[in-house]
């Protein structure tokens, strides 16, 4: 058999660096380039000549230095080393819970390996990282939806996490984290207003009938609706609102709404007219 001629291998071995690249959104390992054939020298020299464009220690760009989110992400994560995963906020954003937004990217290492902090980089060791609750998504490894949840609860705004929990529902995420079931920012704020003020938990987004009230104290008969002007503002919005709150009150319910302006910037008050309402309520 014919020796390979040096134009020809040098073919091949471009031709599986942008596979390998390819497969990860632009960018490649030192191990990798080692493993494909390419000595400490010739790596070097593809640096120079604005081939290879070192983004992290041991990881590289391929053909340029502007990477995609994606890119930075897994560029990050390879430069973690074995065991790592996108997390947090990161992984949050790579789901689709949390809008993206600039920052470092957060990873994810087994205890005992990792490597040391990285610029750009967050690095979360944990002992709890199993293997069942990570995955590949997007070409990129990266905690599950259950998982990044969890990670996201410790560490962010409780706001911030009920906004990724809703996202995850709606997006269909496998999650088997508990809900709330609250649908927007304004039934989210009046629930926790409750526990804030210790008012006794109501059901949330209930079925009453042909509709679907926000807040339920079932056996005080009391139903409370978080109106906001973007979702009841209009004159068929304002006509289907004093048709339900007919049906119901027809049934026995009282219907109190409260604006999302009441519930937070008066939420003492809110609380006050809570307690007496349910007081009244229980004495009917």
């Amino acid at each position: 058999m014919p020796p390979v001629s040096p134009k020809r291998a040098i073919h091949a071995i471009e031709r599986r660096i942008a596979l390998v690249a390819g497969n990860q959104h632009g960018v490649i390992t030192l191990a990798q380039l080692v493993e494909i054939g390419l000595s400490p020298r010739a790596i070097s020299h593809r640096v120079a000549a604005g081939r290879l464009h070192r983004i992290h220690r041991g990881v590289y760009a391929v053909g340029h230095a502007s990477l995609s989110r994606e890119g930075t992400w897994i560029a990050a994560v390879l430069a973690c080393g074995d065991g790592a995963v996108l997390s947090h906020r990161s992984a949050a954003m790579h789901w689709g819970m949390l809008r993206p937004s600039d920052g470092p990217t957060h990873v994810t290492v087994p205890t005992g390996s990792g490597r040391h902090k990285r610029s750009g980089i967050t690095v979360h060791r944990s002992s709890t990282l199993l293997t069942s609750q990570t995955t590949i998504w997007g070409r990129i490894p990266v905690t599950k939806p259950t998982r990044t949840l969890a990670d996201l609860r410790r560490t962010v705004p409780t706001k911030g996490y009920r906004r990724a929990l809703r996202q995850a529902e709606f997006l269909r995420l496998p999650i088997d984290t508990p809900t709330d079931r609250t649908r927007s920012k304004q039934e989210a704020d009046f629930l926790a207003l409750c526990r804030r003020h210790r008012i006794p938990p109501p059901e949330v987004n209930r079925k009453l009938g042909p509709y679907t009230v926000d807040f339920l104290w079932r056996a005080e008969r009391l139903v409370v609706e978080a109106d906001s002007w973007s979702a009841h503002g209009g004159r068929l919005a304002y006509h289907e609102d004093r048709e339900r709150d007919l049906w119901l009150k027809l049934r026995g319910f009282e219907v109190v709404r409260f604006t999302h302006e009441q519930i937070t910037c008066e939420p003492a008050v809110v609380a006050a007219a809570l307690r007496k309402l349910l007081r009244v309520r229980r004495a009917v």
